[in-house]
Formats: C-alpha cells, sequence, structure tokens
C-alpha cells in the first residue's frame, strides 16, 4: 500500500500543488523576473550594444548597425565581404557550397579577377575575404590586409594623401577577444562612417 498518497489524500494536500508552485516559480522567476534584470543591467551597462548598436544619420533616422555588413558604392569607400544573403538579415546564410563545387570556384575566380581589377593589383595578392562569403553572409569585418589593398584606391577617391587614409584604418584595427580569440579585424561600416566624418570636418 502506498502510504504516501493515502497521506496526501487525507491532508488535503495533492500532489499536483507542488508541481503547479514549481511550475509558476520557474516560468515567472526565469521567464520574467530574470529576463528583466538581464535586460535592465545589459542596457545601463552595455546601452548602445544592448540597442544593437544602431547607426543613425543626423535626424536620428536608423541607416544601419556596427554588427551587420552593408553594401557601399562609389571608389571612395571601402568595400566589405560578398554576401550569399545579398545583405538580408531577414535571409542570413551563407551559399553552402561545398570548396569542390565547380560553380563556386568559377564565382571566387571572377571575384578575385574583378577585385584585382578594381584594386589594380595582382590577382594573386586578392585576400580571400574580398572574394569569400560568411557564413552568416553579414560578417561586417575584414582582415588588415583586406582592407590594406583598397587604400590606395579610397584615397585616390577622395584626393587624399594614403598617409591620411591609412591612420584611419590603422585607428579602426581591433585586435584579438581579448587577446586570445579570432583575428585582428576592422570593422568595414565604422571605418566608412570614420572616412565620412574626416571629410566633413574639413
Amino acid at each position: 500500500m502506498n502510504t504516501s498518497n493515502t497521506s496526501s489524500r487525507r491532508t488535503g494536500n495533492p500532489l499536483w500543488r507542488p508541481a503547479i508552485g514549481l511550475s509558476l516559480f520557474g516560468l515567472f522567476g526565469s521567464g520574467l523576473v530574470y529576463a528583466v534584470l538581464a535586460t535592465g543591467i545589459s542596457g545601463s551597462l552595455f546601452p548602445a550594444q544592448a540597442d544593437g548598436s544602431l547607426i543613425r544619420d543626423a535626424n536620428g533616422q536608423v541607416r544601419g548597425s556596427l554588427y551587420l555588413a552593408q553594401p557601399f558604392t562609389g571608389d571612395a569607400y571601402f568595400q566589405t565581404r560578398p554576401s550569399a544573403a545579398n545583405y538580408d538579415p531577414m535571409a542570413a546564410a551563407g551559399s553552402n557550397m561545398a570548396r569542390s563545387n565547380p560553380d563556386l570556384v568559377k564565382r571566387v575566380d571572377a571575384a578575385t579577377a574583378a577585385v584585382a581589377a578594381r584594386e589594380k593589383i595582382d590577382p594573386a595578392k586578392v585576400p580571400g575575404d574580398l572574394v569569400t562569403q560568411s557564413a552568416s553572409g553579414l560578417d561586417p569585418e575584414l582582415s588588415p590586409a583586406a582592407a590594406q589593398v583598397q587604400v590606395a584606391r579610397v584615397a585616390s577617391a577622395r584626393g587624399w594623401p594614403e598617409a591620411r587614409v591609412q591612420a584611419l584604418v590603422d585607428a579602426q584595427l581591433q585586435d584579438r577577444q581579448w587577446g586570445v580569440f579570432g583575428q585582428p579585424r576592422i570593422n568595414v561600416i565604422a571605418l566608412n562612417r570614420a572616412l565620412d566624418q574626416a571629410t566633413h570636418a574639413r
């Protein structure tokens, strides 16, 4: 005979009450209170990041995010990585093509030739991240080498000495995360914003 069940019935304390209480505590404690606290703390300590690192123009209109790649037109701007998602945040994805895929080989070869012609460099010197798509299709960062090959073009288009553009590139260089993870990188959106700000400051 199950004495625990019999005891619960006699005392009028069904076993389902603690289960419901625990579920409600988990729902409101973890699903509501923790979420509100975490959101409030992150918003207080890192307001820009918690808001998505949004970029706004002089009128307060959102023009992008530092975390999402976007295309730039014209020789006066640094170009970012190609995007399989066409830079659409709602369609973030890579190409999902294997390295052995003939279509991928053709696309990379064509992109390499185009970048080499644009930057007036040998195709063998084109950095890989300028012709390959990231896994998300929205990577806003480039390797220092990929930014370096664009310095001469951007300086010429703006009528600046290369040293001036190079100084802005160097200022945007980010080291490895905590000095350990990842690789040195440059955020293209931040770099292009710095270029425009330097132009307007003249």
